[in-house]
């Protein structure tokens, strides 16, 4: 934890309002500065778009309630809900911070090297430190925040080898994933998987970058789940979290959402055929073209 004198600040004045006051609104002030918390369900966001369950039963319908149609969030703050295993509280004080922060660094909002001052988040959040601070040390855990003695936080940043060995890393896990859905996933899985697929070929012949992206992360996710393997799910949750921006930068290049729904129109085949190797073999070649995408796009690492 850090100093807090390096903040410059004390916790006692400036209007910061006790943490029991700051219940009554959502932290929506997502790293623009000075924007008012918003309160929870009103208006839902519109970067992932509305997704219908498309006749595949209550598995799909489950499936889109949980990745997109959660009212008044948006899609990334519905990830870090999920992963942080917050989805049954979103409305705490320490969830809405970790929720806003979490997604603001995901979503670009925030930058690699930004200052994260405790004192101006609690007052942003309407709550005092000991949420902001829990709910950065969260972060730090998850790889978005760094925490240095006698300094302030800070987002993260995150060099090319680290992404290289992350991407190796969920490149080979997936191929378990893969392997372990072919081998062991009852048919009614992979009715879910042809029903994402479907919203994946709408999504793209729609041209809709950021609804394809979050039901990319949608199918990963679904993947991870039918393996039944949580320990896989849980590795692949915490590296994974740390590389969405990266994932949206490979999907945003030319050509490449074209290139994604092919990919994953051969996985599901091969899931369908119950092909093993080849459903393993193509997943790594998905991880891996993503990097490949990264590293060709002139991507050199975040420097603070």
């Amino acid at each position: 934890m850090w100093d807090a004198t390096a903040e410059g600040d004390g916790d006692g004045g400036d209007g910061v309002r006790d943490e029991g006051a700051a219940g009554s609104g959502r932290g929506g002030g997502t790293g623009g500065g000075g924007d008012a918390p918003r309160a929870a369900g009103q208006g839902a966001d519109t970067d992932a778009g509305t997704v219908s369950g498309g006749g595949a039963g209550e598995a799909d319908a489950g499936w889109v309630r949980d990745v997109l149609d959660r009212p008044g969030l948006t899609a990334g703050e519905r990830e870090i809900l999920r992963v942080l295993g917050r989805e049954d509280d979103p409305g705490s004080v320490g969830s809405q911070i970790v929720v806003s922060l979490g997604a603001s660094i995901i979503e670009g909002r925030m930058r690699p090297g930004d200052d994260l001052n405790s004192v101006d988040l609690a007052r942003r959040f309407r709550s005092s430190r000991t949420p902001v601070r829990e709910a950065l040390a969260i972060l730090e855990r998850e790889g978005l925040v760094e925490i240095a003695a006698r300094r302030r936080p800070r987002v993260r940043t995150l060099g090319l080898a680290e992404v290289r060995e992350i991407y190796e890393l969920r490149a080979e896990l997936y191929g378990l994933v893969s392997r372990r859905i072919v081998l062991h996933c009852p048919d009614r899985g992979l009715d879910e998987l042809r029903a994402a697929q479907a919203e994946l070929e709408s999504a793209a012949a729609a041209a809709d970058l950021e609804r394809y992206f979050w039901l990319v992360v949608g199918f990963r996710n679904m993947e991870a789940r039918l393996a039944a393997n949580e320990t896989v799910r849980g590795v692949l949750d915490s590296v994974g979290i740390r590389t969405l921006q990266l994932r949206h930068l490979s999907l945003s290049l030319p050509g490449r959402v074209e290139t994604s729904v092919g990919d994953h129109r051969r996985l599901l085949k091969a899931y369908v055929d119950r092909d093993a190797d080849l459903a393993s073999a193509l997943t790594r070649s998905i991880v891996r073209r993503g990097l490949a995408a990264v590293e060709g796009s002139g991507w050199t690492g975040f420097s603070g």
